[in-house]
């Protein structure tokens, strides 16, 4: 199990997040958003004990990961943009992560021949597609306890997502704990159980990603009478009005809002389908970023 208490880290005057506290389950997928600039990155590379938290504590298994072997050994963490000598190639990656991990070169084998990259060849000269794919078949070939991915769908063609996704809950179901940062949210919805959204420098919320889109539901209405926001008997996270028509987003027991709206006598009341994404916009909404 992850487990994160009261985290903090800045860069100078800019606090990337502060009293961040989070769990994330043993074999779970767990998706990380957040907009631009937002600390998905800082948090991964704390997580993976490449930098050191301010204040706070990150614990892996019971055990702090920061000048942690032992702990690190079953971590594999990929960068945004990986760094890489300039004549590596990827026969040369694959006896790089052989030192560090168990690797398993017909996987290696496997991803890197359907993607169809040449081992023998420079990845200087690869596209920003082909890069990530090569580094993503050594990560699935590493079998690590842990997998922290950055931006992991960037710069990948549909046949390729699907292909990584595949590769992804295989290893899930092998045991591995997958953190993957992504502002691909449709993506990490197909293969996420479990999310943390960063917003202003705080860790906004996090849990199992079929609860929160049942606590989270959008509604479209019409009345006969005029009615605004503060007429509704109930707090609203949204409120849209077109003529008579009412798109409203609200936060909690769907239920007793469904029965609170049929009190009022409704020409209109319907359900519209939420998603991830659509959960996401309408939380960093809520404080006013997208308004």
């Amino acid at each position: 199990m992850i487990e994160s208490i009261d985290l903090k880290k800045c860069f100078g005057e800019k606090c990337v997040f502060e009293c961040a506290n989070f769990k994330i389950d043993d074999g779970s997928i767990c998706g990380l958003v957040g907009i631009n600039g937002a600390g998905k990155s800082t948090l991964l590379r704390i997580l993976s004990g490449v930098l050191r938290a301010d204040a706070g504590n990150v614990f892996i298994d019971d055990e702090r990961v920061y000048d942690n072997e032992k702990v690190k050994r079953g971590i594999f963490f990929l960068a945004d943009d990986p760094f890489f000598d300039s004549n590596v190639t990827g026969n040369k990656i694959a006896q790089l992560y052989s030192v560090f991990y168990d690797f398993d070169d017909n996987v290696y084998k496997h991803y890197t021949s359907f993607f169809k990259l040449p081992l023998d060849k420079p990845i200087r000269n690869f596209s920003k597609g082909m890069k990530r794919q090569i580094f993503i078949s050594a990560a699935l070939a590493c079998h690590p306890k842990y997998l922290f991915l950055d931006e992991a769908f960037d710069g990948l063609d549909p046949l390729a997502r699907l292909e990584m996704k595949r590769g992804i809950i295989e290893m899930q179901q092998s045991g591995a704990t997958i953190v993957i940062a992504s502002h691909s949210l449709r993506e990490l919805e197909d293969i996420c159980d479990s999310f943390i959204l960063i917003d202003e420098a705080k860790i906004k919320c996090f849990g199992k990603l079929t609860s929160a889109l049942e606590n989270i539901f959008k509604l479209q209405l019409a009345f006969k009478q005029d009615i605004e926001r503060e007429d509704l008997p109930f707090e609203c996270m949204t409120f849209v009005k077109t003529g008579k028509v009412i798109t409203i987003v609200v936060r909690g027991n769907k239920q007793e809002t469904l029965d609170k709206i049929k009190e009022m006598s409704p020409l209109i009341s319907e359900e519209i389908p939420m998603d991830f994404e659509d959960m996401f916009i309408e939380e960093v909404q809520s404080r006013g970023y997208l308004k």
